[in-house]
Formats: structure tokens, sequence, C-alpha cells
């Protein structure tokens, strides 16, 4: 059983996922209509990708007696001043969700609810990895910078990016 303190913060995170995907998508529609196929698709994908974890996170707090909620979502930024900008708002709202599941972590330790606790590990991996990834994607633009070839170039290769972090590296 969740206590009502860790259903009310899994439902939060909930919210905060499906924002994710939310903010994703408009970041995908944003690069398509510039001509950022590469991007869009990249975006597309991110989009998709934040929607399965608020998916994981439903089913959890319904198998653990809880209700999950679907709330009103907050309406997306729908443009951007540059591709550059857009990125860094990616790698800002990165940093932001990987505080949102540490706080959950602390919460699931101070309710002593080490289910919770164990479940919210892969978030807590799968974090690193989006902040990793975003990090990477704002030093490849920053070596860009306003270089058409290279933006050029670059969105050819996004939708190939692969970054491996200690937490995903598993030793052999």
């Amino acid at each position: 059983m969740l206590s009502k303190t860790i259903e009310e913060a899994l439902n939060n995170q909930i919210k905060i996922e499906a924002e994710s995907s939310q903010i994703y998508l408009a970041m995908a529609c944003w690069a398509e209509v510039k001509g950022l196929e590469g991007v869009s698709n990249f975006m597309y994908a991110q989009s998709d990708e934040e929607r399965e974890h608020m998916l994981k996170l439903v089913k959890f707090v319904n198998e653990r007696g809880g209700h999950a909620k679907i709330s009103e979502l907050k309406a997306p930024n729908v443009t951007f001043n540059s591709f550059k900008a857009m990125f860094e708002k990616l790698f800002d709202h990165e940093v932001f969700v990987s505080q949102s599941i540490n706080e959950l972590v602390h919460i699931s330790l101070q309710e002593k609810d080490y289910a919770t606790h164990n479940f919210l590990q892969w978030y807590v991996a799968e974090q690193i990895e989006e902040e990793a990834v975003a990090r990477t994607i704002l030093d490849k633009v920053n070596m860009i910078g306003d270089d058409k070839g290279g933006l050029y170039l670059f969105d050819r290769d996004i939708e190939n990016l692969t970054v491996t972090t200690a937490a995903t590296n598993t030793p052999e």
C-alpha cells in the first residue's frame, strides 16, 4: 500500500512526465516546420519516451493500491528563438525532472517505502542518461555555432546519437 504522501508525490511526477511529453512534442513540431527533420524525429521519440515514463508510474501507483490521477497539463512553449534555445530548454527541463525524481526518492526513504524506493532507481538511472544526452547535444550545438553546414550535418546525425553513461554502461 502506498501512503497518501507517496501517492500524492507519484501523481505529481505523473503530471511532470506528461508535461515533459507535451514539451518535447511541441519541440518536435517546431523543428519540423523549420525543416529540421532529424531534430523533429529525435524530439518525437523523446516525447514518446516521456509518455512511457508516465505510464510506468501510472501502472505502479495503481498496482500498489493507489489511484493514479490524470490531471490538466500546462501548455508548453511552441516557439523558440533558435534551435540552440530549444536544446537549452531541453537540458534545463531534464535537470528539473532529475530534481523531482530525487525528491521522490527522498520522500520514499522518509516514508520507509522501500518498494517505491527500489522502483524509483530506474528513474534515477534514466535521468543520468537523459541529462548526459541533453548535455552532449548542447556541446555539439555550441560547436556548430551559426554554421549552416554544421546544422545540416547535426540534423542528419542526431537521430543516431548515442551516449553511454556510467549508469547504463554495465561491465561484462
